[in-house]
């Protein structure tokens, strides 16, 4: 029987020293726990001005390891990229700093296994476990979450966990609807496809936080909120009913 394949995209901004350190411990998880999968990581970096491309072309010489450069910012823009440009059966991402604990990935993997068009991480559900994480950034996340769900009545609770995968079907179908290429791509890829009934399996994780992040709060909570009153007035769902 044919091994299903995944592409993991692996989006990055200046990230010189997280990527030598961190993708060598993902591809040595990804080698001893997903050998029933034909699995690559692609490496996408967002036009970085550090030494990211250096690092990022020196570890593309391993096996499995793919290596982009972008001449612009934007997680979803470069998700966009990678994921367009790939024939595989799963599409998948997480974030370089490995926020959320890589051993959960096959479980997301398990659930497009199992018939949902997208599987999520979630740090907002029974079951999941948060370290480190500043009050204010609780606060907003949660606020965030009761902002989306009182606006859509979506199923899921935690649209921004930066560890998610999607059956290439589904993204085929939802990509053209996605507009955003930055921080709400995730939130306007997840609702859309939970208005338009693709099911959606919420997987709680364990997420240790970052104190590094170089995530501008403000910024990408304003950029939320605008995405937000965009689809509502738009509703793009309904292109696919």
């Amino acid at each position: 029987m044919q091994k299903k394949s995944i592409t993991i995209a692996i989006p990055v901004y200046n990230e010189e020293i997280d990527l030598p350190k961190n993708i060598p411990i993902l591809y040595s998880f990804l080698k001893q726990s997903m050998d029933s999968y034909d699995w690559k990581i692609v490496i996408v970096d967002n036009a970085s001005i550090d030494k990211t491309s250096e690092v990022g072309r020196k570890l593309a010489q391993q096996k499995n390891i793919n290596y982009i450069k972008l001449e612009k910012k934007g997680r979803g823009l470069a998700l966009r990229e990678c994921w367009n440009n790939s024939d595989d059966d799963y599409l998948a991402y997480m974030d370089i700093d490995l926020s959320s604990d890589i051993k959960f990935f096959p479980k997301l993997i398990s659930a497009l296994d199992s018939g949902a068009g997208i599987a999520i991480g979630s740090r907002l559900i029974t079951g999941s476990k948060v370290y480190g994480r500043p009050i204010l950034r609780e606060i907003m996340s949660r606020g965030y979450s009761l902002l989306f769900r009182t606006f859509f009545g979506t199923s899921f609770s935690d649209a921004q966990c930066g560890f998610k995968a999607i059956t290439k079907s589904s993204w085929t179908k939802l990509e053209p609807l996605v507009d955003d290429k930055e921080w709400f791509f995730d939130s306007e890829l997840l609702i859309i496809a939970d208005k338009a009934k693709f099911r959606i399996a919420e997987i709680p994780i364990v997420w240790t936080d970052d104190p590094a992040s170089t995530v501008k709060v403000a910024k990408t909570a304003w950029g939320d909120i605008k995405g937000l009153f965009r689809l509502f007035k738009e509703q793009p769902w309904k292109n696919l009913q």
